[in-house]
C-alpha cells in the first residue's frame, strides 16, 4: 500500500508540474508577443505595415490562449478520469460481459476514445468555425466538416483496432517476449502508413491532381533531379476548400513518393519562391531527415516497449488507480498516462534536433538554387499571410518550435546570399 500510495503522489506531483509548466511557457509567450507585437525584426523591416503587425500580434494571443485552455482541459479531465475510479468501474463493467480479453480491450480503449472525441467536439468547432474563419482562414462548409469528421473517425477506428488488437493478441500469446514483437509489428505499421497515406488516406479528404502549370511541373522535376530525387509525380491539393493557410509538402515511401502543393500557395507565391520552398521539402529527404527521425522514434520506441514490459507485471501499477485485478489493456492505458508528463522533459531535446534539421535543410535550398532570396520571401510571405508569431518568447522556442523563428531564419538565408562565393 505504501508503494502504491507513493506512485499515485508522484503521479499526481508530476501531472500538476507539467500543467503548472505549460501554462508559464504559454503565458511567457503571449505576454512576450504583446510587448513585442508592434515591432517589426529586422529580417522584416520594411515588408510589414503596423495594421499587418498588430492582426498578428492579436491572432498569435488568441490562438495561443485557445491552445493553452485546451490543454489545461484536457489534462484536468485525464487526472480527474485516473482519480475518480470511472476507469475500475469500466473494467468491472467490460469483465462481468465475458467477452475475450482482445476485444474487452478493443472495447475498454473504444469506449474511453470515443469519449475523449466527444470531449473534443466543442474545441474543434470553437477552433475551426470561430477562431480561424474570424481571421479569415477557415473556408471550409459544415457539411465537409462533418464528412471529414466521420472520415476521421472510421479511419481511426479501423487502424487503430487493427494495431490494438494485434497488439494485445501478442501480449495474451508471448507474454514473455511481446515487448518485441510489438515493436516489429510498430515498425511495419508506420512503414505502411508512410507508403499507403499519399495514395490511400490523404485523397480521402482531398483532391489530388496533377499539377496543372507544365512549366511549373517541368521546374519541379528539374529541381528534384538536381538534387538526385526521384518522384512519382507532382500534385496539387484543393487545400483551399478548408483553409486559406499555405504550404507544401514532401509524402511518400518507394514508388508512392511525390510532391504535392496547396492550391493556396500555387496562388499567391512566385515561382521562384515555390521552388524554393520544394528545395527546402527535398533537402529533408536527400538529408535523410525524415529517416534519422523515425530511427530515433523507432529505438525509443523499443526502449518504451521494454520498460512497460517490465512495469505491467508490477501489481502496484494495477492497485494504486483501484483496479482488482492486473490486465494488459489496463496496463497499457495506465502507462501511457503515466508517461505522458514526462514528455514536457524531452521536447526540448526533440525540438533542437528538428531545429537544426531545418537550418540544414535551408543550407541545402540555398546549395540546390544557388540562391537565398526567393526561399527569404518566400518565408516572408508564408509569415504574413499566416499571421505568424515574429515573436516567440525564446524559452517557448526552446521547448515547443520544431523550426527556428522565422526572422531567425531569414536571417541566415540572408548571411548566406551574401557570403563570397569560395
Amino acid at each position: 500500500m505504501i508503494q502504491g500510495n507513493a506512485l499515485l503522489v508522484a503521479f499526481v506531483v508530476l501531472y500538476l508540474a507539467s500543467m503548472l509548466l505549460e501554462a508559464a511557457l504559454s503565458g511567457l509567450n503571449i505576454r512576450h508577443l504583446r510587448r513585442r507585437g508592434h515591432e517589426a525584426p529586422p529580417a522584416f523591416a520594411g515588408h510589414l505595415d503596423g495594421e499587418t503587425l498588430a492582426r498578428m500580434s492579436r491572432y498569435g494571443a488568441e490562438t495561443g490562449r485557445f491552445q493553452l485552455f485546451k490543454r489545461i482541459w484536457s489534462d484536468a479531465v485525464t487526472l480527474a478520469l485516473v482519480l475518480s475510479g470511472l476507469l475500475p468501474w469500466l473494467d468491472r463493467f467490460i469483465r462481468n460481459l465475458e467477452i475475450p480479453s482482445v476485444l474487452s480491450g478493443l472495447v475498454f480503449f473504444g469506449a474511453l476514445g470515443f469519449a475523449g472525441g466527444i470531449l473534443d467536439l466543442p474545441f474543434r468547432i470553437w477552433g475551426t468555425f470561430v477562431i480561424e474563419r474570424r481571421w479569415g482562414f477557415s473556408t471550409i462548409s459544415w457539411r465537409t466538416w462533418l464528412a471529414d469528421l466521420a472520415k476521421e473517425a472510421l479511419l481511426a477506428a479501423l487502424l487503430m483496432g487493427l494495431l490494438l488488437g494485434s497488439l494485445l493478441a501478442i501480449v495474451q500469446h508471448a507474454p514473455r517476449a511481446w515487448w518485441f514483437w510489438t515493436w516489429l509489428l510498430f515498425v511495419l505499421f508506420e512503414m505502411l502508413l508512410l507508403w499507403l497515406y499519399p495514395v490511400w488516406i490523404a485523397p480521402l479528404f482531398n483532391r489530388f491532381e496533377p499539377l496543372r502549370d507544365e512549366e511549373l511541373r517541368r521546374a519541379v522535376l528539374e529541381t528534384a533531379s538536381r538534387a538526385g530525387i526521384a518522384v512519382e509525380g507532382v500534385y496539387q491539393v484543393d487545400a483551399g476548400r478548408r483553409s486559406r493557410h499555405t504550404n507544401a509538402y514532401f509524402t511518400g515511401l518507394g514508388r508512392t513518393k511525390r510532391i504535392v502543393l496547396y492550391d493556396t500557395l500555387l496562388a499567391s507565391h512566385e515561382r521562384d519562391e515555390i521552388l524554393a520552398v520544394l528545395a527546402h521539402e527535398i533537402g529533408h529527404w536527400k538529408l535523410r531527415h525524415v529517416a534519422k527521425k523515425l530511427a530515433a522514434l523507432l529505438l525509443l520506441s523499443l526502449a518504451v516497449l521494454l520498460a512497460a514490459s517490465f512495469a505491467l507485471e508490477q501489481p502496484a501499477l494495477y492497485g494504486t488507480f483501484g483496479f482488482s485485478r492486473p490486465s494488459a489493456y489496463v496496463g497499457l492505458f495506465l502507462l501511457s498516462v503515466l508517461l505522458q508528463p514526462l514528455q514536457i522533459v524531452f521536447l526540448p531535446l526533440g525540438a533542437i534536433v528538428s531545429r537544426r534539421f531545418e537550418r540544414e535543410a535551408d543550407g541545402f535550398a540555398f546549395a540546390l538554387t544557388g540562391k537565398a532570396v526567393p526561399l527569404a520571401a518566400a518565408l516572408r510571405r508564408l509569415a504574413r499571410d499566416n499571421l505568424a508569431n515574429l515573436h516567440p518568447h525564446p524559452l517557448y522556442t526552446f521547448f515547443h518550435y520544431s523550426h527556428p523563428p522565422l526572422a531567425e531564419r531569414i536571417a541566415a538565408l540572408e548571411a548566406m546570399e551574401r557570403r563570397p562565393a569560395p
